[in-house]
Formats: C-alpha cells, structure tokens, sequence
C-alpha cells in the first residue's frame, strides 16, 4: 500500500524485494524501480546510482534489523528513515552519530554535504489514530483512495485465529505478501 499511495501522489517509488514473486507484486503496484535485498554498501550505492548520487527523500522500512542500515545508508541529506515493522528482529540501539554522515561514523571534521542530517522515526498506530476522530478521518481517506481505485488491498493469506504463530512466521519469514487476515470464526457459525 505505501508503494500505491506514494504513486497516487506523485511519488517516484524504489522498491526492494527479497523474491521474483515479490518483484512482480511491486511492480504492479506501481515500482518505478525494484532493487533485491543484498549487502548494505551495494542496496545504498544501487539506490544512489538510481538518484543521480543524491538519495532517497524518505526510506519506508517495513523488515526492520536486516534492513535497517541500507535504508539508513540510502537517504540524502535531511533524509527520513521510517521503521513502520519489524519481522526481521528489533533494531539494535544504535550510535546517533550515524545520523550526521548518512551512517558512515567518521572521526574527520570535514563532512560531506550530500548526505547526513538524518531522521529515523519509528510510528506507532495508536499515536495516529488518537483522538477518535484521527482514525475516522485516515480510515476514510483510505478507503476514498480503494473506492477511486488508486490504491488495491491484495490479501496474502487467511489464517484461522489459531495459527497466529504461523502467520507471524510467515510474516518473519518474508514468505507473505500482502495483507495477512486472522480468521475469527473460520466456520461462519454462530458462537
């Protein structure tokens, strides 16, 4: 859905995938570039040869701990780096000195202009959907952006409420894609 909305408004979209599978899924949501997973240094010069060497505006980090420095090392001066999940571990505490340099910690007076200055900012849900009347207003955005076909839910898989752990697996595993549902009542019979 990032990767729609970001289209939606005018966005340039680099997206990164860990699969064939997953490529073809981002491209059809709109990808205007799709980067695999690899090495941190090769991610960050790969996003900056795509940028003309300047880097990315805003990184959105879905993976968390196994991405965290090539999102970081791919954004431009006064980038952001948005850790919105985790399924791939919590990032460990990290030197904010990293921010100055674009993640490159350096003991030199000299700095260089083109990247540093950075943000990371880790959202919560309940931050944004708090008042009450937050949440109906994104809520209705989102779906004013599904009903005038801007952005497609695709749902990766339905799970029955007592497979939750397989579900968060296969989220930790990369191995879903999508939106992942939990399944209540699976029977549809009244309880």
């Amino acid at each position: 859905m990032v990767t729609q909305f970001a289209k939606a408004r005018g966005g340039r979209v680099i997206a990164t995938v860990s699969s064939d599978a997953k490529e073809e899924i981002a491209r059809a949501a709109g990808a205007d570039e799709v980067l695999r997973y690899g090495p941190c240094d090769q991610l960050a010069a790969e996003v900056r040869k795509l940028t003309d060497g300047v880097g990315v505006a805003a990184s959105y980090d879905g993976v968390g701990a196994s991405t965290f420095d090539a999102s970081l090392a791919a954004l431009r001066a006064r980038g952001v780096l948005v850790l919105y999940g985790e399924p791939s571990g919590i990032v460990p505490p990290f030197d904010l000195t990293r921010l100055v340099d674009g993640g490159e910690v350096r003991n030199t007076v000299a700095r260089r202009t083109d990247i540093g200055s950075l943000y990371v900012t880790r959202p919560s849900l309940v931050h944004h959907i708090n008042p009450p009347h937050r949440l109906v207003s994104r809520a209705e955005a989102v779906f004013r952006a599904v009903a005038a076909g801007e952005v497609r839910i695709r749902i990766g898989g339905r799970y029955p409420l007592d497979e939750v752990v397989r579900a968060y697996q296969d989220l930790e595993g990369r191995s879903s894609t999508g939106k992942l549902l939990l399944i209540v009542n699976p029977t549809g019979e009244a309880s």
